[in-house]
């Protein structure tokens, strides 16, 4: 049989794994800076826990999970022989692969709120699953990395968790825009608009700006019940660019209000207690641009304040070319915790999209030039005499936390430094029988071709 992988899942080659790893370990860095905790849960979940809290088009991106034995015993056999594949399901599966980290991590609150401290932070680093059509920076399988903090309403969370961002992409050497809005802003825009009961509606719609134009959006809009009076309200609303521009629009909505309240704290906040070095970075207090942005809808349900999306700053010198979706987004829920019985847990959380920052750092060509290496050294022997002076050297070395390994036979030099090349060591020990008797070696710096003599104490 020929060996193939399922669409929108990839192999990883050791080099590509130890620069994923080096994305995850800055990211992780920041987390713990910012004093979250770490937690893990399961790949799987009820699909009970999943369906419902991503809106219409993420509840048909779910993975689901045949039950075990035979589920076809037990299916709907109406629905079988109707060929309804939505009812089959309910009865063959009731598993499904996590499309996110935040909905388990509200099951998990709940589950685990006696051992708990709130306010209560923690991030994860794992894998999720999602049926989407596999493109560039898309994939079917993919690493999330997310920061919650739940149990306050806080502003000052909302402030921090920019800075996270802020930080994060400084580190990896990545100009980014940091775009907020808040969900009340289109709340109070759906209010004004007429299309209160239609919300959700409204926000995917508008969700589409950036991809498909105004004419799209229009069309989209009229189809999910806008009126003409509708579509000149959101038109004008879509069109402002400031909070200042956006706050005379929204003077009759107290939902509308309190979300330009809010967001302008945040803003506030971050500009005042900016850690930056004076002169560094941008006037709002970060290293990356901040911007407000009108039509950041993000169409997940739960959201109800703050929301975030990160994209690559394309007006940033060297990045001018790239083209990419958002790298990292995330967003406050007031009471996500509540679908499973506790109320009264509002939370807020950012989550950094690993896959597409490592697809954006390559093409940059922006990794640090030790992100593709493991080894320190490699030992190759020239002779047979040698190689157990060699398993002695290396075995030594490791014993001191070196990274070492050992070419397992006596060969051609030239052959020997190709192998040391596949494997990225920076530096190659060369033993003969000379090195072997007077315990000083030969070490080749692979980037330079430099030579130079060092006993084992200096390696």
């Amino acid at each position: 049989m020929k060996p193939s992988i399922p669409k929108g899942t990839r192999d990883f080659l050791p080099s590509e794994v130890r620069r994923r790893d080096y994305i995850f370990s800055v990211i992780k860095k920041h987390f713990r800076r910012f004093g979250y905790q770490p937690i893990e849960t399961p790949v799987m979940e009820n699909l009970a826990t999943l369906t419902g809290k991503y809106g219409e088009e993420g509840d048909k991106l779910l993975f689901k999970v045949l039950n075990n034995g035979n589920f076809l015993g037990k299916a709907d056999a109406d629905a079988l022989a109707a060929k309804d594949s939505d009812k089959v399901l309910a009865s063959i599966s009731k598993r499904g692969l996590r499309y996110d980290l935040t909905v388990p991590f509200a099951r998990y609150v709940v589950m685990h709120q006696n051992d708990l401290a709130f306010p209560f932070k923690r991030y994860a680093i794992m894998p999720v699953w999602r049926a989407d059509r596999p493109q560039k920076g898309r994939y079917q399988e993919f690493y999330q990395c997310d920061a919650d903090v739940v149990g306050s309403d806080s502003l000052f969370y909302e402030a921090e968790l920019t800075q996270l961002l802020d930080g994060v992409f400084h580190e990896l050497g990545l100009k980014a825009v940091i775009r907020l809005n808040n969900r009340k802003i289109l709340a109070g825009l759906a209010e004004i608009a007429g299309m209160a009961d239609n919300m959700m509606d409204m926000t995917i719609a508008i969700d589409k700006l950036d991809k498909i134009g105004w004419d799209k959006v229009a069309e989209d809009l009229t189809s999910r019940g806008a009126n003409a009076g509708a579509l000149q309200v959101i038109k004008q609303f879509l069109d402002a660019k400031s909070l200042d521009s956006v706050a005379p629009l929204l003077a009759d909505s107290e939902i509308g209000k309190e979300g330009i309240a809010e967001l302008q704290e945040v803003f506030d906040l971050i500009k005042q207690s900016s850690p930056l070095p004076r002169g560094e970075g941008f006037g709002e207090g970060v290293y990356n641009r901040l911007e407000f942005d009108v039509t950041l809808a993000r169409g997940l349900n739960y959201y109800t304040g703050a929301i975030w999306e990160v994209a690559v700053d394309t007006d940033a010198p060297g990045q001018e070319n790239i083209k990419m979706g958002s790298i990292a987004g995330g967003g406050r829920y007031a009471d996500l915790t509540s679908i499973f019985g506790m109320k009264d847990m509002p939370g807020v959380g950012v989550s950094f999209g690993a896959e597409r920052i490592y697809d954006v750092l390559e093409e940059l060509d922006a990794f640090p030039a030790d992100a593709s290496e493991d080894l320190q050294y490699l030992i190759v022997c020239l002779d047979k005499e040698t190689l157990n002076h060699g398993f002695g050297l290396v075995s030594r070395l490791r014993a001191r936390g070196v990274h070492a390994d050992l070419y397992p036979k006596a060969g051609k030099l030239q052959k020997m430094l190709k192998y040391a090349d596949q494997r990225n060591a920076p530096k190659v020990v060369i033993i003969g029988s000379r090195e072997a008797e007077s315990g000083e070696y030969s070490v080749k710096t692979m980037g330079t071709g430099e030579q130079e003599t060092l006993r084992e104490e200096k390696l």
